[in-house]
């Protein structure tokens, strides 16, 4: 399961047979169809609506709902929005995406005042069934905290902290994912790109808030891993090109800048900020594994200790390259056996550069294990001992399974929608279109965010992380933030929550619980609703 990041930092350089690539840009679950393939079912692509009710019950409190689960139909940049029968017109059918929500919508209140969230997960080619069915929707799948969960029959269960009792929620699957789907010629390069994919989303709000009559409603993103990416894109083009203002983006387990990630930053020499943002997460599993030569008590403080090294020692180590003297190489190298539990001998071997799946493969190789990726608390057996770094995720491995069979049994039998199509959990969208604003390579979406918020003073945002991230480390995501070009007057309108958990914070049960009182909180003091 490679849902939640992609390889921008290889196609950027141009290396697309690398087998790295073929690791985080493939997907377990089936390919994309290629173009040519046979049409497009045309019953996927009506708008559709299914509506049941139900009721949740979330920290003690009852609340009833409406479901609706349906589809709505987007179209590249550009559709001139002329209706287009395709029956007689089949020589040049539309080129369109056929977008799966599922809405959640509390019975009886006014949608004037009612919060309304709008969720997706990432990868890019994730569905959002990890959100919907793990975080925030009123039933959640119940999976083992960091170790592999046993197989069917899962456990469903009212989920305590949906988010249902904050605001209305919108689960929205991606072009071609989950029942989401695609069609017409050159549809995978009309969808299938960042700029293209935030086109797709910011058509879908605008549909959702009309049809649902939400245009006045308090309004959120709420995006996991690359959704942190999207989101970004998405809310510079709702303010600028749909005048449309937001009152707060969420983000969980971000990734903003494509050249700060760990995965492969061999590929990138010359900048070692990978290295330096990763190592606090390096600190905070060889903590939870006791691997620490020196285990120190309270993780934030020793995180605290570890940001400042890597910042500075180890920045200026790295940034000295050849000129390093042997002595003081040998010092960071003892500095980074103290912070990660991996031998002297191997960080000096490694040139004091360690990246993400070698950290993954050596942490516990003495016992045979892997380390996981997306929550570096799990483990599973190694799969091959001579690898150089980590060939599987045991996060992935472990929970993949309950999520997906706990969904399709959920919108089938409550939701009443899907019966005769298959839902797709993740596809491998191909070769992904890095170009962003006309400039092709890896992806920067930092000034998206700063644009929306010096275009929109009073947007706010709220970013979460998990320590035990690897995906997405949680001081990449501080480092970002930190260096949006926004000036000092908007640097209050963001706020920080970190928990003891991984990419998918709310896999941690206790952290599930945080979160959502976190994002509750800041629905609540941002949603400019007077007399709550």
């Amino acid at each position: 399961m490679r849902k939640f990041i992609f390889w921008f930092a290889v196609l950027a350089i141009a290396i697309p047979a690398l087998p790295l690539l073929a690791a985080h840009a493939q997907s377990k679950e089936a390919a994309a169809p290629a173009a040519g393939a046979a049409p497009a079912n045309p019953n996927e692509f009506k708008v559709e609506q299914q509506k049941t009710s139900s009721s949740v019950t979330v920290e003690g409190k009852v609340i009833n709902y409406d479901a609706y689960a349906g589809t709505l139909t987007v179209h590249p940049d550009g559709w001139d929005d002329v209706p287009q029968d395709a029956s007689k017109d089949d020589k040049n059918p539309p080129v369109e995406a056929s977008m799966f929500y599922v809405a959640y919508m509390k019975s009886g209140a006014d949608p004037s005042s009612r919060p309304v969230t709008f969720l997706y997960n990432g990868g890019p080619g994730s569905s959002t069934v990890w959100l919907h069915m793990g975080a925030f929707g009123p039933r959640r799948v119940v999976t083992a905290d960091d170790t592999h969960t046993p197989a069917a029959p899962y456990s469903l269960v009212n989920n305590d902290f949906s988010l249902l009792d904050a605001s209305d929620l919108v689960f929205v699957d991606a072009p071609g994912t989950g029942f989401s789907r695609i069609a017409g010629p050159n549809k995978e390069k009309s969808f299938y790109g960042v700029d293209q994919d935030g086109h797709a989303f910011a058509e879908f709000i605008t549909q959702f808030l009309g049809k649902y009559g939400r245009w006045n409603s308090p309004k959120y993103l709420f995006g996991e891993s690359y959704g942190t990416t999207r989101s970004a894109v998405l809310i510079a083009m709702l303010e600028g090109d749909y005048d449309l203002d937001f009152n707060g983006v969420m983000l969980l387990s971000q990734i903003l800048s494509f050249d700060n990630s760990v995965d492969g930053p061999e590929y990138n020499p010359g900048n070692d900020l990978p290295y330096e943002l990763a190592l606090p997460t390096y600190a905070a599993t060889a903590w939870y594994h006791h691997k620490l030569p020196n285990q120190p008590g309270d993780l934030e403080s020793f995180l605290k200790e570890v940001e400042q090294f890597s910042m500075n020692d180890y920045a200026l180590a790295l940034e000295a390259g050849t000129s390093l003297t042997t002595e003081q190489r040998q010092a960071i190298a003892a500095k980074l056996h103290e912070y990660t539990g991996l031998s002297v001998e191997y960080i000096l071997k490694a040139n004091l550069r360690i990246d993400g799946g070698e950290f993954e493969k050596n942490l516990q190789d003495q016992e045979n294990l892997t380390t996981g990726r997306l929550d570096t608390r799990f483990s599973g057996p190694t799969m091959d001992p001579l690898s150089k770094e980590a060939e599987y995720d045991p996060q992935s491995a472990s929970i993949s399974s309950a999520y997906v069979s706990a969904f399709n049994d959920y919108v089938r039998k409550e939701l009443k929608f899907g019966e005769d199509r298959t839902y797709k959990p993740e596809i491998n969208t191909g070769s992904w279109d890095t170009t962003h604003h006309g400039n092709p390579g890896t992806p920067n979406v930092m000034i998206d965010l700063a644009d929306a918020m010096k275009y929109n003073p009073n947007l706010k945002v709220l970013l979460n992380a998990g320590y035990f991230d690897l995906a997405t480390p949680f001081y990449e995501g501080v480092y970002e933030m930190e260096h949006l070009p926004i000036p000092q007057s908007l640097v209050k309108n963001i706020e920080f929550r970190f928990y003891q958990s991984g990419h998918m914070v709310y896999a941690h049960e206790p952290s599930l619980k945080e979160l959502h009182d976190n994002a509750a909180e800041f629905i609540s003091s941002t949603d400019n609703v007077k007399n709550r």
